[in-house]
């Protein structure tokens, strides 16, 4: 089969937040041809199937909770209501040069409105859309409906799609193929195999995707945020929440709904029910078991990287986050190939993703000019326990700092107003308590002002939460 040999100056892969961001900086920069690869049919990533808002701006249980008056085409066919879907606009975007025409260009579209960060920001179909506008209006090249199959050289992939067979080398790679919910399978939930279980994604996409018709009563586990977004999708589609489950103790003080039971400190050990489900077991921390009968039920986060690409291509990963190794310039083991977003780090909200994508440009664009491999070892940064990861996980040689000057850490429980220890072979770099508890699920951050005091050619730097 004849294969079709291309070259372009900057090849980005997965064409999410992260992704179409990189792309409309460094097209509007000049970098040359830049060419984002999808494998979806419709670029935006998973914006596109999130209805609620917040998108752009801070995100809250009231803010989740707008999905219902959003535009899904359950609700348009139930309600028979318009549907609604907020403006947006972008004001964010600069080079070390100063302000990038794509930045001018979305934050002066009148369409859009005057500010992307605008309290409650907007829906995420209309944040994927502005991206996938930006980045084509910015000169970038967007095909969708191509899947990256592997590697054909240090900065060469292997596509496939409706033309064909390609092998496309690039000056420059930026891997931003984003994260994904484990199944149920992955999970190892035993039990038998009905119909009614879906991951949250996968909840979204049947509701504001496709519009269709879920179940009458749903069980909704998991410890991360991204569960009231189900729960306010599950609503929107008229679905009675019989219970959330969490196997994180309860909290001093929790803040509960009078509508939906909150059982904390437990786990779900089997699924019922043959052609459809019928209940979700459940096992408390003291012994108890409990059946929880439901037609549905939706498997919350328990994010991984899409990391096959990384793997295929001997690029080195990371044992905290299992994305690639990176530091905080985006470079990762392979010169030239860089990374971005929820590939690094499963999982942070998209406005964060996109950052990463604008802030990507510059340690792109010194690569393309020659300045941007500094030569020197590489630092591994590790955490122990119950520390989970932290991200950028390694120290460059040329000493680039992280984005706002700090790291983000993640841990895997609660931690009241902890002390951490950042420390080098024995040798004490910083050692700060946090003002506020480390909650599983939500980022805790970390200044990078001891990276100055980090030997190059020393052991990897531990960070400890004493």
């Amino acid at each position: 089969m004849t294969v079709n040999v291309r070259e372009v100056d900057v090849l980005i892969v997965g064409a999410g937040p992260a992704g179409l961001a990189a792309g409309a900086e460094l097209a509007a920069a000049g970098a040359g041809r830049v060419e984002i690869l999808e494998r979806d049919q419709e670029a935006g990533g998973t914006p596109r199937h999130c209805h609620h808002g917040g998108f752009g701006g801070p995100i809250t249980r009231s803010v989740y909770a707008l999905a219902s008056a959003n535009g899904s085409p359950y609700v348009r066919s139930a309600v028979g209501a318009a549907a609604h879907v907020p403006a947006s606009g972008s004001a964010y975007a600069r080079f070390s040069a100063g302000r990038s025409p794509y930045s001018q260009g979305v934050a002066g579209d009148p369409e859009h409105g005057p500010s992307w960060w605008a309290p409650g920001g907007t829906s995420g179909p209309a944040f994927a859309r502005q991206h996938v506008e930006s980045a084509l209006r910015a000169g970038a090249a967007l095909r969708t409906g191509i899947s990256v199959t592997g590697w054909g050289g240090p900065r060469t992939v292997e596509t496939t799609g409706p033309g064909g067979l390609e092998r496309i080398t690039a000056r420059a790679v930026v891997l931003a193929t984003g994260a994904r919910e484990r199944p149920r399978s992955a999970r190892l939930i035993p039990g038998t195999r009905p119909a009614g279980v879906y991951t949250s994604g996968e909840l979204q996409q049947a509701v504001h995707g496709y519009g269709q018709r879920i179940g009458t009563s749903a069980v909704v586990v998991g410890d991360e945020p991204v569960r009231h977004a189900a729960v306010a999708t599950l609503l929107a589609a008229g679905v009675q929440v019989v219970a959330v489950v969490t196997g994180q103790p309860a909290r001093p003080n929790p803040v509960r709904s009078r509508r939906i039971p909150l059982l904390t400190g437990a786990t779900v050990t089997g699924l019922t029910g043959r052609t459809r489900l019928t209940g979700v077991t459940v096992r408390h921390d003291d012994g108890r078991t409990a059946t929880l009968r439901c037609d549905t039920v939706v498997l919350t986060g328990d994010f991984v990287p899409e990391h096959e690409l990384v793997r295929r291509g001997g690029i080195q990963l990371d044992p905290g986050t299992r994305g690639p190794a990176y530091d905080a310039a985006y470079r990762t083991s392979r010169p030239g190939v860089f990374a971005v977003g929820n590939l690094l780090h499963a999982v942070e909200r998209a406005g964060i993703a996109a950052e990463e994508g604008r802030a990507v440009a510059v340690p792109v664009l010194h690569h393309l000019a020659g300045t941007g491999e500094p030569a020197g070892s590489r630092t591994p940064l590790l955490v122990d326990a119950p520390l989970r990861w932290i991200a950028p996980n390694v120290a460059g040689p040329d000493g680039a700092r992280p984005q706002g000057d700090r790291f983000v850490l993640r841990t895997t429980r609660r931690l009241s107003v902890p002390l951490l220890a950042v420390t080098q072979g024995g040798r004490e770099l910083h050692r700060q308590r946090l003002l506020l508890p480390a909650i599983p699920g939500r980022a805790l951050h970390l200044p990078a002002g001891w990276l100055d005091g980090v030997d190059p050619g020393g052991p990897p730097v531990r960070i400890t939460a004493l």
